[in-house]
């Protein structure tokens, strides 16, 4: 497929009725857990699918991603990524792939990047995307060139931050790479709404709620956020901590809070769907990321007028812009950590502005129907001949 030149579609033409064109999208996700990339995956799915396109999932039968797409019906595919399997998989992928006939195909992860991605490829599917949702560094660029240079017409990232490292790593042009965070629901993640029951018993004198919400592993920094929660008690600073969320460095941080003697304090609740409740219960979300894109729970917390304190690292000061719209530390620096909550809670006129400002950066640049939007103008760009089809089929009815 040669490569488009860069183009921009005026958004009258894209919004016009009679260009509205059905897509046909499949997804490819090789991980088992549930987290923001899992999320991001299922949002476009459905909305998608909401507008009138057809959407297929590829991914492993126990993966949470699977169940959560054939619960909202969305059409899945089970596939083995193992190794031994590889090339007996590309090649029935490939078929399947023939029969659906998809439009597009967008790969999440290392695995099915390259066995979707050569199956996609094998299949001439019209437009392979490759999506990049973290700023974590790259292994080999070589091998991971192959994958994001041939395996993939375009590059998805979730931060400015990622775009421009990939243009440098891979000698990318600007048209070959787009910046796209994960688009929010503005109405779900409302400042209004049921608060969730985070703490039992928690009193008559209630304290702050400080709180992470992710999936618990290494990178994403809790125990940095134990450790300035030990050091906040010990300067007498009254506060609660919520972990909210699973993950395999889950038996790793409670053995960080026995240690440290925080049992009474901290609260580990597991994997809750109630995230705009969550969000509303919490006095501040605390972001502590050794790396990150950027966090669709940072996006959540400013459209829920929730306060953020995040580590400076990836994408996050996209969205948490220092006194704009909340605070950032150095990441792994627990002193600063604990400084910064102690700040958010206590100066409370500064944390308010803060939080009607993220409010706002949400609304005006990050809601989900303006993230749909802009992959439709780049399948727009790459696949024109399906679009002037499309409106050929409209004329004719």
């Amino acid at each position: 497929m040669s490569e488009p030149k860069a183009q921009t579609i005026p958004s009258e033409t894209f919004m016009a009725a009679e260009s509205k064109v059905r897509w046909r999208i499949v997804h490819s996700e090789a991980s088992l857990g549930w987290g923001g990339q899992e999320r991001r995956i299922l949002a476009e799915l459905e909305g998608f699918r909401q507008r009138g396109s057809d959407v297929w999932l590829l991914a492993p039968s126990g993966a949470e991603v699977f169940h959560r797409a054939q619960a909202v019906s969305i059409a899945c595919e089970a596939i083995d990524y193992s190794r031994w399997q590889f090339p007996f998989t590309v090649l029935k992928t490939a078929a399947w792939l023939r029969r659906v006939r998809p439009h597009v195909i967008n790969t999440h992860s290392s695995r099915d990047g390259w066995l979707v991605g050569i199956a996609a490829r094998m299949a001439q599917v019209p437009f392979i995307v490759r999506t990049r949702h973290f700023d974590v560094p790259i292994s080999s660029r070589l091998i991971s060139g192959f994958v994001y240079r041939r395996l993939a017409d375009h590059v998805l990232t979730t931060s400015p931050k990622v775009t421009a490292h990939f243009q440098v790593l891979f000698h990318m042009s600007a048209d070959r790479v787009t910046t796209l965070p994960t688009g929010i629901d503005l109405f779900k993640f409302s400042p209004h709404g049921d608060l969730a029951q985070l703490v039992p018993n928690v009193g008559q004198n209630p304290v702050p709620l400080v709180g992470m919400v992710s999936v618990i592993r290494l990178a994403k920094g809790h125990e940095t956020m134990i450790a300035a929660a030990s050091q906040l008690r010990a300067e007498g600073f009254a506060a609660h901590y919520v972990i909210v969320g699973d993950g395999p460095n889950l038996e790793r941080v409670r053995e960080k809070v026995r240690a440290l003697q925080l049992g009474e304090c901290v609260t580990f609740t597991g994997q809750r769907d109630d995230v705009p409740a969550v969000l509303r219960a919490l006095s501040l979300l605390v972001i502590p990321s050794m790396h990150e894109g950027i966090p669709q729970t940072g996006m959540q917390a400013l459209a829920t007028k929730t306060p953020v304190v995040a580590s400076d690292v990836g994408g996050i000061p996209s969205i948490i812009r220092p006194g704009e719209t909340g605070r950032l530390v150095p990441p792994g620096d627990s002193t600063a950590l604990a400084r910064a909550i102690r700040d958010t809670l206590q100066n409370t006129a500064a944390t308010k502005r803060m939080c009607e400002a993220g409010r706002a950066l949400v609304e005006r640049e990050h809601g989900v129907e303006g993230m749909l939007d802009k992959l439709e103008l780049l399948y727009r760009r790459y696949l024109p001949d399906i679009v002037c089809c499309a409106i050929d089929q409209r004329k004719m009815v």
